[in-house]
């Protein structure tokens, strides 16, 4: 992928969509884990809190960037995307299990924890998305991470109150899934047609989320 193409911003434009739809979550966990804290240790629980988890979730991302380069894990890897693509339109996340704490350690090794744990989606779809190249990961990183530091509250109210953007979400981590299943070096033979490739992963984003707005109506209806 060349720096600054038209797939170099394509992809980048993906991982940011990706961050901002995945990433509302810690404002919840930044939330939970600070509760018990006065207001005024807050504020540096936040910071050390996002750094940290930054730092691991970068490190991470750049491993699976590398990993996905060994043949086959990429066809798993977009298998796998799938499955999260669809969980992100039906499942409800629970965060129960996000201890507070009433020490700014504790406080900030619940939030590194907790974003680890959780943020392996994250991981796996900006490694995809990024297509092996570690600059997209940093830019993606760097622009999406101080909206969701900031934002990430006004994020997870717009998603309340505009359903329509997990759906953007999910058909962007489906095309991502996607892109990753044809690139798979030994099926590629297979994918030489345009037609077959964008066919392939048309449908991979159509199915997702028709899957997704069936479970979610027949839940919705059951409750």
């Amino acid at each position: 992928m060349d720096l600054f193409s038209a797939e170099f911003f394509q992809a980048l434009i993906a991982i940011i969509i990706i961050d901002l739809v995945l990433a509302g979550d810690n404002a919840i966990v930044i939330g939970m884990a600070a509760r018990r804290l006065p207001k005024d240790k807050q504020k540096t629980v936040i910071i050390w809190g996002t750094a940290g988890a930054i730092v691991i979730r970068a490190t991470a991302t750049l491993a699976v960037v590398w990993l996905l380069k060994i043949p086959g894990l990429l066809l798993a890897g977009g298998v796998l995307l799938i499955w999260i693509a669809y969980k992100l339109l039906v499942e409800e996340k629970e965060h129960e299990n996000v201890k507070a704490s009433q020490s700014i350690r504790g406080a900030v090794q619940t939030i590194i924890i907790a974003d680890a744990v959780m943020g392996l989606d994250n991981v796996l779809a900006i490694a995809g998305a990024a297509q092996h190249n570690y600059i997209l990961v940093i830019l993606g990183l760097l622009i999406s991470v101080p909206v969701v530091i900031f934002g990430s509250t006004l994020i997870l109210k717009f998603i309340e109150k505009y359903p329509i953007i997990i759906y953007i979400g999910s058909g962007v981590l489906a095309w991502t899934a996607g892109k990753m299943i044809v690139g798979e070096p030994f099926l590629k033979e297979y994918f030489h047609e345009p037609l077959l490739k964008w066919g392939l992963i048309l449908l991979i984003i159509i199915g997702v989320l028709f899957a997704g707005r069936f479970t979610r109506n027949k839940k919705q209806a059951l409750n």
